[in-house]
């Protein structure tokens, strides 16, 4: 069932949450250990979310060294099927642009309608760590605007390999966008405006990055809908756990913290004082959310349940 027959069909806001795949070695339980606690809230679909490949130098004698594609974490086909299989609700991969000709991307796509899949979300992805900014790989697709225009080809039934008959895909497509702008966007006007191409191109829900403030969330919807962009804008919550995050998430996601909430985490000195604060905070914006109508609640959980299923406790 695609994602906006979900949020149409809902009689009150709806929970949902994002799993990161476990690193290589790892088996399927790990992810099943995530998801089992989060099932109470009955969710109607789980985000699996990819990363792309990393590199490392190989020495290969007389000073010379081999560039060494590896990729950490296993893909997302098979994941979102054991998903669907034993838990029965949706599963919405993310497609990157990085890393994959549109040929892969292609292949991919059809692996995941074989299994039944309905719903994508398309992103750009990030650079990779050792690159200073996003290169596409060569055939690829440079901008998360490419990946929906080929998802609508798909859906269309225009497909790249033109010497076999396949059926039109039906993929509901998701986009991400950024109340407090994509860091790499001149203003938030120009990153709206991406935004809205992304729309116009055939997207047809909006997960935020994360926020803190839920001014910014409401302030958000207002000016897409004053810039005619109408499809569901689902908030996505990140609880802040961790003394690391007091300074890494500002920096990377390029995202403020309230005042009131940057007071309660200045005072604390340990991982487990911060880990309440953000409980905390993410029940009490979480309710704001609910309380104004939000169609869902997103929770980026990275694997981790304790901390949403206390706030979700709370909340739903």
């Amino acid at each position: 069932m695609k994602v906006v027959d979900h949020l149409s069909q809902a009689k009150s806001t709806l929970f949902s949450f994002e799993i990161l795949p476990p690193l290589k070695g790892k088996s399927i339980q790990s992810i099943y250990d995530g998801i089992d606690p989060l099932m109470e809230f009955k969710p109607k679909y789980v985000n699996v979310t990819y990363h792309r490949e990393e590199y490392i130098y190989k020495d290969k004698g007389n000073g010379l060294l081999e560039k060494v594609s590896i990729r950490k974490r296993p893909g997302t086909v098979g994941i979102c099927a054991a998903i669907m299989n034993k838990y029965h609700i949706d599963a919405v991969p993310h497609l990157i642009c990085g890393g994959f000709t549109k040929e892969e991307t292609e292949n991919a796509l059809i692996d995941l309608q074989f299994l039944g899949v309905d719903n994508v979300l398309a992103l750009r992805g990030d650079p990779v760590k050792t690159e200073a900014s996003f290169t596409p790989k060569e055939g690829g697709s440079a901008y998360a605007v490419d990946l929906v225009k080929q998802l609508m080809e798909l859906n269309k039934g225009q497909y790249m390999m033109d010497d076999v008959s396949l059926e039109p895909t039906d993929f509901c497509i998701g986009v991400a966008g950024y109340p407090e702008k994509h860091f790499e966007s001149m203003n938030l006007a120009t990153d709206m405006q991406h935004l809205k191409d992304k729309v116009d191109a055939g997207a047809e829900y909006i997960v935020t990055q994360m926020f803190f403030d839920n001014e910014k969330y409401f302030t958000f919807v207002n000016k897409c809908r004053e810039i005619g962009i109408n499809c569901p804008i689902i908030p996505g919550i990140k609880p802040i756990t961790t003394l690391k995050h007091i300074t890494f998430l500002p920096k990377f996601f390029n995202i403020d913290f309230p005042e009131a909430l940057s007071k309660e985490l200045l005072k604390c000195k340990t991982n487990a004082e911060v880990k309440q604060v953000g409980i905390e905070w993410g029940v009490e914006q979480s309710k704001g959310l609910r309380d104004s109508g939000t169609p869902c609640v997103h929770y980026y959980t990275m694997g981790k349940s304790e901390v949403v299923k206390k706030i979700a406790s709370e909340v739903f």
